[in-house]
């Protein structure tokens, strides 16, 4: 087979000749003159499918998995080297490695991990740390300036890319968010990791995983990344002693509590003496003896953990408590996450938060409890096409946990949003339903509108589950749409 080379499993591929590569293009749509096309197996068809219009755009080269029948698209190959590579997939992030020099090994970076709180555990790393990029859900770059990725972990290709362009901005760390899909799926392979964090582990993705086992084994892959020195782990989480004994032998085990619990062998951080405020809270963080008053302009019980989690990292990296404490005082907010509004003359408090889980849900109606004076309310709905099993759960949590529940649309997606209400429905009392406590309101905007005018002053309202999100998602379209903005423009008509 002229022009086509077959590798053994273990290489990342042999080539015949030197060919000066200008890049690497997974979409046969965004090869440039030069590039090196990659063709992946997709989930309905092989990258090689599009192979001519690759090479029309001007690739130079082709590697590609040779899996199913690929060979017979590959043997019609002729002008240029094509190299294939088994397990290609897994193997693309060493390969964008190499091609853009090993970024990551030249910045200190700390993945994140976890059900909850991973993105503001990077947007608070990103502001107290020097020099520190951000990659997750929010988007990729610095803090305050960041451009949109398609995925809270983007491909293998588009990671090492955007590790090239932080290190080319001159960044030292870099606070990167690791889902358990980018993890199963090679996404952050090649990354040299200093440092892990793991913020809790809860039921997610179920739909993909299928077991929570399955869930925590992808989460855990991340302990075994080159370059390793430091794990974060949140002590008061049930998975913790599994995630602990999992740490490879010579890496330093922080523990974060507050819950007062430690380590025998290993760092912690403890906090006590937590205050709940309308400005925020304060608490003392103790280390090693230490003992420190930290304020924060923030909002739930989560981000305390957060914040000891984000502390636990800069004493790993060499900051003292002392000076970590005092930039905690101008952390700001994360955008959807426990964002506050209202609260003023005539108005309630009112939180936005990206709470989509049933951990999550529960402990932003918990924590949004200590600050509330009168009632609780929450609108929230859950996402279609995703996993099921929570609907039910989330629907009885809000239940117990507030006052007065709103049931509408997340992100049908292709589900009939009604069999979603029903659902969520399912998991809340008949009592609740029949009392007026449980109210359904489909339209999302009518029911924000709806409980902005209808609660009392002191009363606080939670509105969950899409947070930063500035689009909904019905029937395979993205329609513009911001809980933020709805509240805004609610809060203007009340106050006339």
């Amino acid at each position: 087979m002229e022009g086509f080379v077959s590798l053994p499993s273990s290489g990342l591929g042999i080539m015949i000749e030197d060919i000066a590569i200008s890049g690497l293009a997974l979409d046969s749509r965004e090869v440039m003159e030069g590039n090196l096309f990659i063709a992946l197996t997709g989930a309905r068809q092989h990258g090689l499918e599009h192979v001519e219009q690759a090479l029309n755009r001007g690739a130079c080269a082709v590697v590609f998995d040779p899996s199913g029948e690929s060979k017979q698209l590959a043997e019609r190959i002729a002008s240029v080297p094509i190299i294939a590579v088994e397990g290609l997939g897994l193997k693309l992030g060493d390969i964008a490695s190499r091609f853009y020099g090993n970024p990551s090994g030249s910045m200190d970076v700390i993945g994140i991990t976890g059900t909850n709180g991973k993105t503001s555990c990077s947007q608070f790393l990103s502001q107290l740390l020097d020099d520190c990029g951000i990659i997750g859900t929010l988007g990729w770059g610095e803090w305050g300036k960041l451009r949109k990725t398609l995925n809270t972990t983007p491909d293998a290709l588009e990671t090492q890319r955007i590790m090239a362009e932080l290190l080319k901005e001159k960044k030292k760390a870099v606070a990167m968010e690791v889902s358990s899909h980018g993890l199963e799926q090679g996404r952050v392979n090649g990354v040299n990791f200093q440092g892990a964090v793991f913020t809790n582990i809860s039921r997610d993705h179920l739909d993909y995983h299928g077991t929570m086992d399955a869930y925590l084994l992808a989460k855990l892959a991340i302990l075994n990344k080159p370059g390793l020195t430091f794990v974060v782990v949140n002590l008061d989480d049930s998975y913790s002693q599994r995630i602990i004994a999992a740490v490879p032998k010579g890496v330093v085990v922080w523990g974060i509590s507050v819950q007062g619990k430690k380590l025998v062998s290993g760092e912690y951080v403890n906090a006590d003496n937590i205050l709940h405020q309308v400005d925020g809270m304060e608490f003392d963080v103790r280390w090693r003896g230490d003992s420190q008053r930290v304020k924060v302009p923030l909002y739930g019980d989560f981000n305390t953990e957060n914040v000891l989690t984000v502390l636990a990292v800069m004493l790993a990296m060499g900051d003292s408590m002392a000076k970590a404490a005092q930039k905690f005082a101008y952390l700001k907010p994360v955008m959807g996450r426990m964002e506050r509004f209202g609260g003023s003359v005539r108005q309630p408090l009112i939180f936005v938060d990206y709470a989509h889980t049933p951990d999550a849900l529960d402990k932003v109606l918990s924590s949004t409890r200590k600050h509330c004076q009168q009632a609780l309310w929450v609108v929230f709905g859950c996402g279609g096409n995703r996993d099921k099993g929570k609907r039910s759960q989330m629907g009885r949590i809000a239940e117990q946990r507030a006052d007065y529940v709103i049931i509408t649309d997340d992100n049908p997606r292709f589900e009939n949003g009604l069999d979603i209400v029903n659902d969520i429905l399912a998991g809340c009392s008949s009592i609740g339903r029949n009392s007026g406590k449980v109210e359904v309101i489909q339209d999302r905007e009518q029911a924000i509108q709806n409980v902005i005018a209808r609660a009392a002053v002191n009363d606080c309202i939670v509105i969950a589950g899409k947070g930063h999100e500035d689009y909904q998602e019905i029937k395979g379209q993205r329609q513009a749409f911001s809980d933020s903005r709805v509240v805004l423009e609610a809060l203007k008509k009340r106050i006339g």
